[in-house]
């Protein structure tokens, strides 16, 4: 099979897996110290996406707005562009930091080729922020042609490190929802799964029903409720995590969500598990697909 852009790249940078190895527990420790809400707030829990490609969209419109003003102000030369350039580069270095603390956090969890193709991405992007910031200060100066040339320098690398993070999104699923599909599998209609005796209290079992990976669950009132058993996040299997209340914590990375309506409480995840419905019949569990 051919190899990616992305891939050859990678493999001409053989010094990630120690820059990973020596960085990663670093970077782990961090965003665990600043606990829970921290977490959240950088995995993007909060606002039901990830955080992270939201944040990249800032530098990359920033700059390539850099772009479109510094050439207007070497063919016109008229201030208002020169201004335009210097504002949105300083905006774009901006969102560019917020863009690396939130790209740091998700890679904290990569492992393999992902977590060397995330740090060659981090690498890149950080080498376009450095020249940023270069280029800023080189136009501070007066030093405009030289702050023009450092900005493409790092727009270029910035490019590269963008390519990265595209190949990371979409070739390796990273922060996709790995259950996007399964909410159209399983039953259409009701069908027997398990027996209610072999559910207990406070117990959980995973179930299969026509293709679909089910967690069936008693919640503290006695409903009987059933989501994906596989976690959207990286795929953990959720009926081997631990209970807390009406809630489960994947034994991956610890996002924990409702064992009643799949909503996610805690990150890294960030979509809710797929749900399906249930109904007693006789001494039979029956479930089938809630639809998306």
């Amino acid at each position: 099979m051919a190899k990616t852009i992305g891939e050859r790249i990678v493999e001409a940078m053989p010094f990630l897996e120690g820059i990973s190895d020596a960085v990663q527990p670093r970077v782990r420790e961090a965003v665990e110290a600043g606990g829970r809400p921290v977490r959240n707030l950088l995995d993007g829990t909060w606002m039901e996406v990830p955080l992270h490609p939201v944040l990249t969209d800032v530098p990359v419109g920033a700059w390539t707005s850099t772009l479109v003003f510094d050439g207007l102000d070497v063919i016109s030369g008229r201030r208002a562009a020169r201004n335009a350039a210097d504002a949105s580069l300083a905006f774009g270095l901006l969102g560019g930091l917020a863009a690396a603390v939130a790209g740091l956090s998700d890679w904290r969890y990569l492992m393999g080729h992902s977590r060397r193709m995330g740090a060659a991405h981090g690498l890149f992007n950080t080498a376009g922020l450095a020249l940023a910031a270069v280029s800023l200060g080189l136009r501070a100066a007066g030093r405009r042609n030289a702050g023009r040339a450092a900005f493409l320098a790092g727009y270029t690398l910035a490019g590269v490190g963008a390519h990265l993070g595209g190949e990371l999104s979409y070739g390796h699923g990273l922060r996709v929802d790995r259950n996007a599909l399964r909410g159209q599998e399983g039953p259409e209609e009701f069908v027997p799964v398990l027996k209610a005796s072999e559910l207990p209290a406070g117990g959980m079992r995973r179930v299969s029903a026509d293709g679909a990976e089910v967690l069936l669950a008693r919640s503290s009132d006695g409903e009987i409720c059933a989501i994906s058993a596989v976690c959207g996040h990286f795929g953990g299997a959720l009926d081997q995590g631990r209970r807390e209340g009406d809630t489960v914590v994947c034994p991956l990375h610890g996002s924990r969500f409702d064992l009643c309506s799949g909503k996610v409480i805690d990150g890294p995840a960030v979509f809710p598990q797929p749900r399906y419905e249930v109904r007693v019949r006789g001494e039979d569990i029956e479930i089938r697909s809630a639809g998306i």
